[in-house]
């Protein structure tokens, strides 16, 4: 059976737990037609790009699966049926990947950062820099101004 990858967003109006309740609902689907579920990752609540449906956020749900094509099109046919998801995108994989995927590795590594260079490491952005001691400045010397060439005079008033 071929490896599929499901991107869906849910409406923010929704709780986390409910979003775990629609994932639950379209992996029972999923096993209903003879499909796995591989790997389901919850994102959060995060930013849309543009507004949908007037949401501008929405709840981000990562569903890795093995299905017959079937399941997948019952699935997606549920998921479009469904007033809380906003949008999804379903795409066919080689494999089902072991390691967690590329938004979740951020969210550690940001969780997971320094402690302001109290454990060793180098400072946190946000703490304050300390200013480098400044060399004393010198005066550049200034340049002679010129006076602005005129214009040359005509001759206007003996002609008639």
């Amino acid at each position: 059976m071929p490896y599929y990858e499901n991107v869906m967003i849910a409406r923010q109006d929704i709780s986390a737990a409910q979003v775990e309740a629609l994932t639950d609902q379209f992996s029972a689907i999923l096993a209903e037609g003879g499909g796995t579920v591989g790997r389901k990752e919850y994102w959060g609540l995060r930013n849309l790009a543009f507004r949908i449906k007037k949401n501008r956020k929405g709840h981000y749900m990562l569903i890795n699966f093995e299905a017959p094509a079937a399941a997948v099109q019952e699935m997606e046919r549920n998921m479009r049926l469904n007033e809380d998801v906003l949008r999804f995108m379903t795409c066919r994989t080689d494999e089902l990947p072991e390691t967690p995927s590329v938004v979740m590795q951020r969210r550690d590594e940001r969780d997971r950062g320094s402690r302001g260079g109290r454990d060793g490491g180098p400072p946190h952005r946000s703490a304050p820099r300390q200013a480098a001691p400044e060399a004393p400045r010198q005066a550049a010397p200034e340049a002679p101004r010129q006076p602005a060439p005129e214009a040359p005079a005509t001759e206007t008033e003996g002609e008639s």
